[in-house]
Order: structure tokens, then C-alpha cells, then sequence
């Protein structure tokens, strides 16, 4: 809507409401005149994959691990772009990770 964003809350005591967020009044404080706009409480974010991450620093990481990591060793590729574990931050069902290794790499 033009005024209202829908969401849904994923996680914590109210996981699954849906929510209605408006555009709410910004009023500058710092600049030598005044204006108001109307603005969404909400802010910038961006996804990317484990394999494009790999290379990356971040500053703040989340990552999602209700669908497993496909190869071994991305999980470790995932936790290690972040520099201060404070700032990295994993979503799990049942807070476990299944770590994915190939026997058939082991064997041989």
C-alpha cells in the first residue's frame, strides 16, 4: 500500500502476525532549517548467497539454516565473513546445523 507496508514477524513470542507498518513523520533536527517528511521505520538490508559471500567482509552477518548448506565446508565459509562473533547472527530450527560431507570423498 502507499502508506502501509504488511509483514509478517518470523521469529520471537509473536512469529507469524502479521503486522501493519506505517509511514510515520521524520523531523531533522541537525539542519539550520525544517522540514517534514513521511518515512518507512525501516531499514536497508541485503542477501546474498554463501558462495558470493565467500571473499567478503561483512560488518553484520545473519544467516538462515532452516535449509541445509549443500557442501561441505560452507557452513565454516558462512560463520567466518564476520570479524566479531557478536555481530554474526544464525536463524536454526532447534538452533542444530546439519553438516553436509560426502563418505564417498572420505573413501577414496
Amino acid at each position: 500500500m502507499e502508506n502501509l507496508i504488511e509483514a509478517t514477524i518470523l521469529t520471537g513470542p509473536f512469529e507469524g502476525e502479521a503486522v501493519l507498518i506505517p509511514r510515520i513523520p521524520m523531523i531533522p533536527t541537525d539542519l539550520p532549517f525544517q522540514f517534514k517528511r513521511l518515512q518507512f521505520p525501516i531499514r536497508l538490508a541485503f542477501a546474498i548467497t554463501i558462495n558470493k559471500a565467500q571473499g567478503q567482509s561483512l560488518e553484520k552477518c545473519g544467516i538462515d539454516l532452516n535449509t541445509y548448506c549443500f557442501s561441505h565446508g560452507q557452513l565454516y565459509v558462512a560463520c567466518s565473513r564476520v570479524g566479531k562473533p557478536d555481530n554474526l547472527f544464525i536463524c536454526s530450527e532447534n538452533w542444530t546445523a546439519k553438516n553436509v560431507v560426502y563418505s564417498q570423498v572420505l573413501r577414496s
